[in-house]
């Protein structure tokens, strides 16, 4: 992977890591006012849906002057940020498969890993791979677009 390319998916990252803020500050505001009701099936703990947040973070800035370095007239501006918008939807989703995963499989299995065979073992392993090769893969894809 190229230098570029590692920065435009740590850039992408940055996006995501704004957003989750946001998006914790969102989810925080309603369990504050719905104290003691239960999130509810859809929720998994991210929300209902996910947020996009454009504004860019320090970290996101440098990345920003780094990669285009000449600036951003108004069409890569656009590209940019839609880009921004579809990751940080994908990225939440991907989180959501994971949790799903993770819930699905500790239903089945229990919590506690130190009393899992080698096979469940393996298997907890394997699902977490495939949701993070996933992951990997389209950020990569993403960043891609932006260069």
């Amino acid at each position: 992977m190229t230098e570029r390319l590692s920065k435009a998916e740590a850039f992408l990252q940055e996006a995501v890591y704004q957003s989750r803020g946001r998006q914790a500050a969102e989810v925080g505001l309603v369990r504050g006012r719905m104290e003691g009701k239960p999130s509810g099936p859809t929720n998994c703990g991210l929300g209902r849906e996910a947020a996009i947040e454009l504004a860019l973070s320090a970290r996101a800035e440098q990345l920003a002057e780094e990669l285009w370095p000449d600036g951003c007239d108004a069409e890569l501006q656009v590209r940019i940020a839609e880009v921004m918008r579809t990751w940080c939807a994908r990225q939440d989703q991907l989180d959501r498969d994971r949790n799903h995963f993770l819930k699905a499989f500790r239903g089945a299995h229990g919590f506690d890993r130190t009393v899992y065979t080698p096979e469940q073992t393996a298997e907890y392993d394997a699902g977490l791979e495939r949701v993070n090769e996933q992951s990997n893969a389209e950020r990569r894809e993403h960043a891609l677009r932006l260069l």
